[in-house]
């Protein structure tokens, strides 16, 4: 009886240290998955974070995208016009820069001008 009593006592002890360790090792990995758990939530708010980031610069993008658009489309429906304006304007300062060189275009015409006089005259 007293053998069987030393195996019981011995079997509780075994027991209670066992039980000891799997407190501790569950404690362990409690503490352990709580800390994953806190840095995948960090992780998890900063993703989002970066995402709507990402949705304000994607929504910046895309109106500036449509404001090119625009410009394009009002260029290339005005082309013609806007060609044609610039000739003239080519020809106006080609004009000015001969009458500042030199040249008298009302002069001329007005030559032209007597001169066709004096033909009507004789």
């Amino acid at each position: 009886m007293e053998t069987e009593e030393k195996d019981a006592q011995k079997d509780y002890e075994e027991f209670i240290k066992d039980s000891a360790e799997k407190r501790q090792s569950c404690g362990k990995s409690m503490t352990e998955k709580e800390a994953a758990r806190s840095e995948a939530e960090t992780a998890l708010t900063e993703t989002t974070q970066a995402h709507k980031g990402k949705q304000t610069e994607l929504m910046n993008t895309d109106k500036i995208i449509m404001d090119l658009h625009g410009d394009c489309d009002w260029l290339l429906k005005n082309f013609d016009v806007r060609k044609t304006a610039r000739a003239g304007e080519v020809d106006s300062l080609n004009k000015a820069k001969a009458i500042l060189s030199g040249a008298d275009y009302s002069l001329v015409q007005t030559g032209v001008k007597h001169h066709l006089r004096r033909v009507h005259h004789h």
